[in-house]
C-alpha cells in the first residue's frame, strides 16, 4: 500500500487529500503523486521548480474565484479521480486557507455532503477559516449543482 502524504485528511467519500500553503515549507515524508495548485502566474513562477511531480495549475486570484469555472470544476473532479485511483494527492494555494479550503469543500460535496455542511466540515477538520469569502462559499454551492452526485461518479 502506498503511504499517505503527511498531513493528508480523509474527505467524506473516503479519499485522502493534503491541503497546504505553498508559502510554507513542504511537509516531510513522501512526495505527492499529483498536485492541484491554485494561484496567479506569479505564484506559479515562484513555486513551479519545487513541484517535480505531475500537477496542474489553475489561475485563481487570492480571495476570489477561479478565472475559468468549468476548467476548475473539471480539475477538482480530476483531483478526486487521482485520489480514488490511490495516488497521493495535494491541493495548495499561497496560504493554504481560502482557495485550498474551497477545493476541499468541493471534494466533500462529491463525497455526498451538501454545500453548507461541506464548508462546515472543512472548517472543523482542515482549517477554521477555510473558504474565506462569501463568493467562495457560493462557488462551492455552484460546483455542487454542476457536478453529478457522488453515487453517480
Amino acid at each position: 500500500m502506498t503511504p499517505s502524504l503527511t498531513g493528508a485528511i480523509e474527505i467524506p467519500g473516503g479519499i485522502l487529500v493534503r491541503g497546504r500553503g505553498l508559502r510554507r515549507p513542504a511537509p516531510g515524508g513522501p512526495s505527492p503523486e499529483f498536485g492541484l495548485y491554485l494561484g496567479s502566474d506569479r505564484l506559479r513562477r515562484r513555486h513551479e521548480e519545487a513541484l517535480p511531480w505531475p500537477h496542474q495549475w489553475l489561475r485563481w486570484p487570492d480571495f476570489l474565484l477561479p478565472l475559468d469555472r468549468q476548467a476548475a470544476a473539471g480539475a477538482v473532479a480530476g483531483l478526486r479521480e487521482q485520489a480514488l485511483a490511490g495516488r497521493r494527492v495535494e491541493v495548495a494555494c499561497g496560504g493554504g486557507v481560502g482557495r485550498t479550503g474551497t477545493v476541499l469543500a468541493c471534494l466533500a460535496t462529491l463525497g455526498g455532503l451538501p454545500p453548507g455542511e461541506a464548508v462546515a466540515w472543512v472548517r472543523a477538520n482542515y482549517h477554521r477559516r477555510a473558504v474565506e469569502t462569501p463568493w467562495q462559499r457560493r462557488w462551492v454551492a455552484w460546483f455542487s449543482g454542476n457536478n453529478p452526485p457522488a453515487s453517480d461518479l
